[in-house]
């Protein structure tokens, strides 16, 4: 993959930090690593969980080398490693990286990417901790899975622990203890059915396996809320609120029958009747870069742009969904500007760097990021050429460094819940469709 043309966003922080949503961006990630929170550029509302086991400094030697440096060296390792390594890159990573990356997609597209390469005795996922752990139970039992830098975890992800889930599960069950629900054919369904978005712990996807659920993408979720509601009358989706809202509004599913539940609070802080009314029980979880963008930027957009297209990803913030002209998974966001016309100006409402590769990947279109400021996921924006290259290099060297190995019994329930996502194909919903 080749260098792009634009300026890369690490190279824009570094210019202009004052520009940027924390001015730490600009400075290397090993500098930051071992203060505790999510990294520079995080929501303040991210609270970190306790206790956080953190990774070891990235040695001195790889944090003086120079961008040149790390580019051949990367280059190097490569080359010997061949066809035992695939490099994967998630679509938020940095430019300074994407372009070492053998495939690069979201991240169930990158974890059925490395599928394909079963010749790969390494798979280094470019992206965050719950991504690289999805591979680890879809891959070969031989195979490693590396995450370059330990610190990149992901905030939602981390907004739905084990713990918090289960107490939330068993209020529930015991709130229904008492319920019968049957569909049109007399058959018995299940009072609540859990789905889990992709981006959360190998844990919680486990915990959906064993208790009748599945797992969803931003592309699918549509399609695995009516697998849910066809073998349950309600769904219990974590961790992300706003990706649950959005779908099942598209869906048609009344905002009143969406209440959010707390699992600190008795009866998850409802009402008995609105437990029984509910049709989705929403998570209190967001992401940090999607939750910047606000009605006012798509306002602001289409007067300094008239005409302009705006498509957001489904994790923004209902409004600005109901504002926009489209939303989509990444893909959908790929799609939709591929499928635009030259001159055309198009708004988008998802991470800087994949704006960014789109304003460089379709130069005859005028293609900007909602928010001004710029702020890449912060988590993602942990793994760096240096953390690259250090792996490769322990590859070379015969050591795996920084692998992920998700423990056998809770990779096979997560599997059960990550098949029943398989056999759910995405299909377009209606709040993805051009309005």
């Amino acid at each position: 993959m080749s260098t792009p043309t634009v300026a890369s966003v690490n190279d824009a922080v570094v210019a202009a930090p004052a520009q940027t949503c924390d001015t730490d961006l600009a400075e290397h990630p090993s500098i930051f690593d071992l203060v505790p929170g999510y990294g520079p550029g995080a929501s303040e509302d991210d609270v970190i969980p306790d206790p956080v086991v953190r990774p070891g400094q990235l040695p001195v030697t790889y944090q003086r080398m120079s961008e040149d440096e790390l580019h051949e060296r990367i280059l190097a390792a490569k080359e010997t490693l061949g066809s035992r390594l695939v490099i994967l890159g998630h679509f938020y990573q940095r430019d300074e990286v994407v372009q070492h990356a053998d495939f690069v997609g979201d991240s169930f597209q990158l974890a059925n990417a490395a599928l394909t390469r079963p010749e790969a005795e390494t798979i280094v996922f470019c992206g965050v901790h719950f991504m690289a752990e999805t591979a680890d139970i879809l891959a070969r039992p031989e195979q490693h899975v590396v995450l370059p830098n330990l610190a990149a975890g992901c905030s939602m992800a981390d907004m739905a622990d084990e713990d918090s889930v289960e107490t939330a599960w068993e209020q529930l069950t015991q709130a229904y203890a008492d319920e019968t629900v049957l569909d049109d054919d007399g058959n018995e369904l299940a009072s609540v059915i859990p789905v889990t978005y992709m981006n959360s712990s190998a844990a919680l996807k486990a915990f959906c396996g064993r208790h009748g659920g599945i797992v969803c993408t931003s592309s699918n979720a549509a399609t695995v809320l009516e697998w849910a509601f066809e073998r349950g009358r309600r769904v219990l989706f974590f961790p992300d609120q706003h990706l649950g809202r959005n779908t099942a509004k598209a869906m048609g599913v009344p905002l009143e029958q969406m209440p959010m539940v707390n699992a600190r609070k008795p009866g998850l802080g409802l009402e008995r009747q609105e437990l029984l009314d509910a049709r989705v029980l929403l998570w209190p979880g967001f992401c940090s870069v999607h939750k910047r963008f606000t009605v006012a930027q798509v306002e602001q957009a289409r007067a300094e742009h008239p005409g302009c297209k705006v498509i957001v990803h489904p994790e923004s913030p209902m409004p600005v969904v109901d504002a926009a002209d489209a939303s989509g998974s990444t893909d959908a966001i790929q799609k939709f500007v591929a499928a635009a016309s030259p001159g055309d100006v198009i708004a988008i409402g998802t991470e800087i760097n994949l704006v960014n590769r789109l304003a460089a990947q379709y130069p005859d279109r005028i293609i900007f990021c909602l928010d001004p400021v710029i702020c890449p996921c912060s988590t993602m924006y942990r793994i760096h050429p240096g953390y690259l290259a250090w792996t490769l290099d322990g590859l070379v060297e015969g050591e795996v460094r920084n692998e992920i190995v998700v423990p056998d019994a809770v990779a096979s329930d997560a599997k059960v819940a990550l098949e029943r996502m398989l056999a759910a194909l995405p299909k377009v919903a209606q709040h993805e469709v051009d309005r």
